[in-house]
């Protein structure tokens, strides 16, 4: 990597990891706010390889719908994704795409394909971002540290994940995962992801155990690094299957030397609304 893409990372990081702290430390609104902003971008971007692909989905309402997830789990976030609101947006985002496509599309204008991607696109992006603000507000956390500690668990192991698989890969990767979709991708890469995700999923008991509820043993903390690097990996190729159909290499360039919103959260997609089901129903507050 030249020194200059370098340099860029680590500006980007310097800037974008305090406020991602601050704002998941604050919760509420504020991670709303941050939230609804990364899936308005993620959700454009999205429509964006959408339509290098020719299909003329409806990109500002998909994107308003995407924030609307986020703020309706702001709204009532202790109540989950079971909130009556949440299922309410659904219908409305699909009966608005439908009538967004008979007036602004027509016969001509790829109905089908419009409407699918204009639904996908809003429930891909803030649908599952929206999980970061359930996860921050689960029943039982009994404070804003303890929120905290459950939001980094999936974004510390996602992290750690996509650290080790492109560092064994370099070093020991031979055969490749799946190269149709992601080249650079090795087996040998993601069986070290899976065993480096799990040793730090074991560890991070110890800030977890700091707290009254929500507590992993070690047999449960090993399921759930091994779970998140399963999903991480998932989220991380689907992405790659988006850009290789659209025949980018990058979503975007929000982000020097990072890409686009899509590229930077493709894994938390997944790993998000995994670690809030696995701790609202796997694990669940005493």
């Amino acid at each position: 990597m030249a020194t200059s893409e370098t340099a860029k990372r680590v500006a980007v990081a310097a800037v974008g990891i305090p406020v991602a702290v601050g704002a998941v430390v604050a919760g509420g609104w504020t991670l709303a706010t941050l939230l609804a902003l990364a899936s308005v971008l993620a959700a454009l971007e999205f429509h964006r390889l959408a339509a290098a692909k020719g299909v003329h989905s409806l990109a500002i309402p998909s994107a308003l719908a995407a924030a609307g997830f986020v703020a309706v789990a702001a709204y009532a976030p202790a109540a989950g994704p079971g909130h009556p609101a949440r299922a309410a947006l659904v219908v409305l985002l699909v009966l608005g795409s439908v009538a967004g496509a008979i007036w602004a599309r027509g016969v001509q204008g790829q109905p089908v394909l419009a409407i699918s991607a204009t639904v996908f696109g809003a429930l891909y992006t803030g649908g599952l971002l929206a999980f970061g603000v359930y996860l921050r507000h689960l029943p039982g956390v009994v404070d804003r540290w303890h929120g905290t500690a459950l939001v980094f668990a999936p974004v510390l192991l996602t992290w750690t994940n996509d650290s080790c698989a492109y560092f064994v890969g370099r070093a020991f990767g031979r055969r490749k995962l799946v190269p149709k979709v992601s080249p650079g991708k090795t087996v040998e890469g993601t069986l070290g992801a899976l065993a480096g995700t799990i040793v730090v999923a074991v560890a991070y008991t110890w800030v977890l155990g700091r707290f009254p509820t929500y507590r992993l043993g070690f047999v449960e903390a090993a399921a759930f690094g091994a779970l998140v690097s399963v999903a991480a990996v998932v989220g991380d190729l689907a992405e790659s299957l988006l850009k290789r159909d659209a025949g980018v290499k990058d979503s975007g360039t929000l982000l020097p030397g990072h890409g686009g919103a899509l590229d930077r959260f493709d894994s938390l997609f997944f790993t998000l609304p995994l670690a809030y089901y696995f701790f609202r129903y796997a694990v669940g507050a005493p």
